[in-house]
């Protein structure tokens, strides 16, 4: 499933990286691939409250507490590696390969550079993201923020909460609260670049996503009401909802649109986790191997889908919008990022990956 999300979030930046170079593409033209990227995204935030609740209230079952530091710890040496490799190369190596030069992000790089670099380090790019231009080929990064923020007060949450199912639904409530607070302010005062950037900032935000993954955890764990929800049509019903939502949602209810898809998300999650026939066919060399990746897939693929447009450009081959040359481009961008994700995991990320596994205390089987 990370696979195919980070593989959904691959195909619309093909189209928008196209788009920004000059080319040929369906980035506007086709809805689908233009939202692509934000559903694979919003579906990583609902399995990530899925996982983490579920580990954590695994943990605080078994161990009747949560340690914390250890949560912390497994987190930094999973996510931490990865996240800073990309920085550094994003502001300080990729800007001096010629051939990744961006051209209009590229001219704004230096603009605000030490703010930008500060609200990295801090993860906070989701921040960075809101105030100034994107930073050429390491824009994803600013998901990475968010769920290191969620981080930052989930185990809190999980370990000191009596009713945890309220406290989720609370957070839910509380973040769709200061959501329509900021879009109704700012629909008047709508000249105000300040409110503007806020606004966006807290949009990026997208724990509800979260917590409803949390819901579901706690469904599974508790055993309680899931089991409605374990029906191979209704997964196959909740795939096809979340697409059909991209075409016939009303403009008036986009800005909630991702309320909907993370319940038709979290219904396919839990089919996935919980029905054995779905499992089974799923659990197979191939499925394991690019869910190991699939981080280094999301982090690589804007650097790769720069270098294949190069390349194209370099050997005359034409960057448009025939069949020919989508299957080149989508062929060599998705061929490179899972070599390059391959390496990546196995000299890389595998080292932090097992200290990290030293500091697990519940074996749970999870790639998380």
């Amino acid at each position: 499933m990370r696979f195919f999300a980070a593989l959904a979030v691959v195909i619309t930046h093909v189209e928008l990286l196209k788009g920004q170079y000059g080319k040929p593409n369906l980035w506007q033209s086709n809805k689908l691939i233009f939202e692509l990227g934000a559903l694979g995204v919003v579906f990583f935030f609902v399995l990530s409250g899925f996982l983490i609740t579920y580990l954590l209230l695994e943990e605080k079952t078994t161990t009747n507490t949560i340690n914390i530091k250890k949560f912390y710890l497994r987190r930094i040496l999973r996510i931490w590696p990865l996240y800073f490799l990309i920085f550094v190369a994003g502001f300080f190596i990729l800007p001096k390969i010629h051939v990744l030069d961006h051209g209009y992000l590229s001219n704004y790089l230096h603009e605000n550079f030490i703010q930008n670099i500060l609200l990295y380090l801090i993860m906070l790019p989701n921040l960075a993201l809101a105030l100034f231009k994107p930073v050429p080929h390491i824009g994803q990064l600013w998901s990475i923020g968010v769920e290191e923020q969620f981080y930052a007060i989930w185990p809190w949450l999980v370990k000191y909460s009596r009713n945890l199912l309220n406290v989720l639904i609370g957070v839910i409530v509380v973040c769709l609260l200061t959501k329509l607070f900021f879009q109704f302010y700012f629909m008047s005062n709508p000249s105000n670049e300040t409110l503007l950037k806020i606004k966006t900032f807290i949009a990026t935000l997208k724990f509800e996503s979260m917590a409803i993954g949390g819901i579901g955890a706690w469904c599974v764990h508790n055993k309680k009401y899931y089991s409605f929800f374990i029906n191979k049509a209704l997964t196959l019903i909740s795939i096809v909802l979340v697409l059909l939502s991209v075409y016939f949602t009303p403009h008036a209810l986009q800005d909630g649109l991702f309320l909907i898809q993370s319940v038709l998300f979290i219904i396919v999650i839990i089919n996935v986790s919980c029905s054995g026939s779905i499992t089974n066919k799923l659990e197979n060399k191939l499925f394991v191997f690019l869910g190991n990746i699939s981080y280094g897939i999301y982090m690589y693929h804007m650097i790769v889908i720069a270098f294949v447009i190069y390349i194209m450009n370099a050997t005359g081959l034409i960057i448009s919008n025939e069949f020919s040359s989508q299957i080149i481009i989508y062929s060599m961008t998705v061929g490179i990022t899972i070599l390059l994700s391959w390496i990546s995991y196995n000299y890389f990320e595998s080292y932090f990956i097992r200290l990290k596994k030293k500091a697990t205390i519940i074996n749970s089987g999870s790639n998380d």
